[in-house]
């Protein structure tokens, strides 16, 4: 297992659209090994390969409060089931560091996906889980949670962090 670094906000790589995952081998099931343990080190509860800079639709989760119940989901699809609504929760995200917003999203979805060795799998998540899972499908689609604020807002944030990143060197 590997720490990767995470691309931040407005860094052009986080609007690419991730590839399909088309072979199940060992490579694959060590890019979600990468991406569990930097996704622990960064204190996130998920993380898409997008974020490290890998174009494959693979994202993992954990939202348990001991953080030791990781989840895979390789090439999600939402089918969005019903309605659309704030789920209640401040959104984060570790490529837009330190910035939380309450985002709108469909609370009814079905998540379609396949596990490390190729199963497709079928779940209907609520609560927390589906907001992770849709934020970070939406990081496999080149989407990012500022896309759901205004654009006054999103150009703050990201001078802010642009401003932060120059300070870094």
């Amino acid at each position: 297992m590997a720490l990767r670094n995470i691309l931040v906000f407005p860094d052009p790589r986080l609007r690419e659209v991730a590839e399909e995952v088309k072979v199940f081998d060992e490579k694959l099931k060590i890019l979600s090994e990468d991406l569990l343990e930097t996704m622990y080190e960064f204190n996130g509860i998920g993380l898409a390969a997008t974020q490290i800079g890998v174009s494959k639709r693979i994202l993992v989760l954990d939202i348990s409060e001991e953080k030791n119940e990781p989840q895979v989901f390789v090439n999600p699809k939402i089918k969005i089931l019903e309605g659309e609504e704030t789920a209640g929760y401040e959104e984060g995200c570790l490529s837009v560091p330190s910035f939380y917003e309450e985002v709108i999203r469909p609370v009814n979805v079905e998540i379609t996906f396949n596990d490390l060795e190729g199963n497709e799998k079928k779940i209907k998540p609520t609560g927390l889980l589906s907001v992770v899972v849709q934020h970070e499908t939406d990081h496999l689609d080149g989407k990012l949670m500022v896309d759901y604020i205004s654009s006054t807002k999103r150009g703050r944030i990201r001078s802010k962090l642009l401003k932060l990143k120059k300070q870094k060197k």
